[in-house]
């Protein structure tokens, strides 16, 4: 069972998230900000991360910046969910180093779109033995 962990500030918005994730088989960590997820990739070791960007102690930009610096994390598929959806925004959140970016309220069927593409690319990336391949970012 492929593991998701979830950084969202809002309860309601992350209850509504993992019910999705859950009826979708996946199994779900939870976290409300950057700092505690970046506890929970060192402790759960998720698939991937879904993070809003605009939360409280570490927002997503922060978030994404210290496991992108991290050697042990730099692979982690990470995808943004965010209500930022105006003109500019995808690109400024993917040219932070996210793998895929999803607007607010969440499409159903776009997330598994994303989920579908970011967790087969990152499964093509490890190798036999399960150990993760470097690969670069712009």
């Amino acid at each position: 069972m492929k593991k998701v962990l979830i950084a969202e500030d809002n309860a309601v918005k992350r209850e509504l998230l993992r019910e999705l994730l859950e009826m979708r088989g996946y199994a779900v960590v939870e976290t409300c900000n950057g700092e505690e997820a970046l506890q929970q990739i060192a402790e759960t070791q998720p698939d991937i991360l879904l993070v809003d960007l605009g939360m409280p102690v570490l927002d997503g930009f922060g978030t994404i910046q210290r496991i992108r610096d991290n050697p042990s994390f730099c692979s982690l598929p990470v995808l943004a969910v965010t209500a930022y959806a105006m003109q500019g925004d995808r690109e400024r959140v993917l040219n932070s180093g996210f793998d895929g970016y999803l607007s607010k309220p969440i499409n159903p069927i776009t997330l598994d779109q994303e989920l579908n593409r970011l967790l087969s690319k990152n499964s093509r990336q490890k190798g036999f033995h399960g150990s993760s391949s470097s690969y670069h970012r712009k």
